[in-house]
């Protein structure tokens, strides 16, 4: 095998000069034969011969040393597949099994009969949970979350290698429950850890059981077999304040006007069936989560629905905000002039309102208690301040009865905010004062919160 290379500089012909002229033939000529060689040991020979011998052509190939290179293709946006929230799932844990101990017997030089040197089984990996402040939600556990198994004895009195266990990061926060419903773990500080399922012990070689009984052990043992156990893990807290209304309330919509989260919106219920987290920043770097938390329908405490699943987010937040939708009967609006009843029902601000409430006090008595704050949503339609004063009205009127009669019975009382913010998320109107209410409750809250964790 060898290779030639010709190194010819084509040099321009003077006017009239015929020997110069037929030079630059000829080792074109020769040039052109070298290169039909090595494109035959390439198979190429017909591409070659297709293309004409120009001047063109013979510029490029004589006069140039460069080589393509295929462009790179750009990066592709990676993009997640599950980006809604998760705060509770149901899992299965299985430790790692142990590895088994080795039966053998040495064999030496001049020795044949050495005695056992079976080595151990290593230990199977637990199953821990771990927290972790770079996590904020439980999207990324599976089903079935199990460590690896220990490694098998060798022979020459080789134990085999413990498996590494698995870790689970999870946010600061995680209850995690038996399948009975039982607690097993509050993690509640950063870097706290549970052991879920432990990890089978290895089996012993029989190396181990050589005694001055029994100088050749036949026997050794099977790695056993690691925990399995089904848990329910659940954040204690989802977020700082959670969006409560019934569907096409606007709760998506002003979950993007608020934060960066960009929650799907449309005009039909239920656009939203997975809880959504915004994080709002503020210029002294506090941050303040916010769930938009799928439509409640009337009868959700019965499970109408998915009613108890979509309760499960709200006992989740420390804080409520519900979002009342004001285009109900709305003139400009053809879709509300028949009521939806699956949506609000055609219900009055002041109505939709007790209903919220008393979905929530049957769900779990008192947590309609909790701070809260009430909005009055799409007050660009016409004739929507006129409802928020009426609302306004209704809740003076409330809280006057409230006072006189005081805590009366078992029913329900409304216990009604201080004032009733009126904003349009679609037009972003009011929003600079619902931040700052929203970051007035925060600070008057939260601290009384994480007193009670600590």
């Amino acid at each position: 095998m060898f290779c030639f290379r010709f190194e010819i500089e084509i040099l321009e012909p003077a006017e009239g000069d015929a020997k110069t002229e037929s030079s630059c033939v000829i080792l074109l000529l020769i040039r052109r034969l070298a290169t039909l060689g090595w494109m035959m040991l390439k198979g190429s020979l017909f591409c070659f011969l297709k293309r004409p011998l120009t001047q063109d052509f013979i510029t490029c190939y004589l006069c140039t040393n460069a080589t393509y290179v295929k462009p790179k293709k750009s990066k592709e946006v990676s993009v997640r597949k599950n980006g809604h929230f998760v705060d509770y799932i149901e899992l299965q844990v299985c430790g790692g099994k142990g590895g088994n101990g080795m039966l053998s017997f040495s064999s030496l030089p001049h020795r044949e009969w050495a005695g056992p040197d079976g080595g151990d089984g290593g230990h199977g990996g637990h199953v821990i949970f771990k927290v972790s402040h770079n996590i904020k939600s439980l999207s990324h556990l599976k089903r079935s979350e199990k460590a690896a198994n220990g490694v098998n004895g060798k022979t020459r009195q080789r134990h085999g290698q413990n498996a590494d266990h698995r870790y689970i990061e999870v946010p600061k926060g995680t209850v995690i429950k038996s399948e009975n419903g039982g607690l097993l773990a509050s993690l509640d500080k950063e870097d706290d850890v549970f052991i879920a399922a432990r990890g089978g012990a290895g089996g012993k070689g029989n190396h181990f059981f050589l005694s001055n009984e029994n100088r050749a052990p036949a026997v050794a043992e099977v790695g056993a077999e690691g925990q399995v156990r089904e848990v329910k893990v659940e954040l204690k807290t989802m977020a700082h304040f959670g969006l409560i209304g019934f569907p096409n309330a606007g709760k998506s919509t002003l979950l993007r006007a608020i934060s960066r989260a960009r929650p799907a919106v449309s005009a039909f219920p239920f656009t939203t069936l997975n809880p959504h987290v915004g994080m709002i920043l503020y210029d002294d770097h506090e941050q303040i989560a916010v769930a938009d938390i799928p439509g409640l329908i009337p009868g959700a405490h019965l499970n109408r629905g998915l009613g108890m699943d979509f309760l499960r987010h709200i006992e989740r937040c420390l804080c409520l905000v519900y979002v009342l939708d004001l285009g109900i009967g709305s003139l400009n609006n053809e879709q509300q002039k028949q009521p939806d009843p699956v949506a609000s029902g055609g219900l009055s601000p002041y109505d939709q309102l007790k209903k919220l409430r008393y979905e929530l006090e049957q769900y779990q008595p008192g947590l309609s208690g909790r701070p809260s704050l009430l909005l009055a949503n799409k007050v660009d339609l016409p004739g929507a301040q006129s409802k928020v004063e009426e609302l306004q009205a209704k809740l003076d009127e409330e809280q006057t009865q409230h006072e006189q009669m005081g805590n009366v019975g078992k029913e329900v009382q409304l216990k009604p905010a201080l004032k009733v913010l009126g904003v349009s998320a679609k037009r972003t109107i009011g929003i600079e004062q619902l931040l700052h209410e929203l970051r007035v409750i925060y600070d008057k809250y939260h601290v009384l919160d994480q007193d009670v964790h600590n």
